[in-house]
């Protein structure tokens, strides 16, 4: 099983976006915030994501 971890997403990137090739631009340019996070799927306002360099 893969950890996950939850990162709140602002609100203005769901403003922004046209579309889902948008939002996932703009998630990913603000994951850049977590530079030990990879971005897996956005899932109710969060960014879900698993922690590099973690081994369970």
């Amino acid at each position: 099983m893969i950890d996950t971890y939850k990162v709140l997403l602002p609100k203005r990137i769901f403003e922004q976006a046209k579309n889902d090739k948008d939002l996932r631009g703009y998630i990913l340019n603000y994951m850049q915030r977590y530079p030990h996070y990879v971005f897996l799927y956005e899932e109710n306002g969060f960014a879900i994501c698993e922690r590099k360099g973690v081994k369970s």
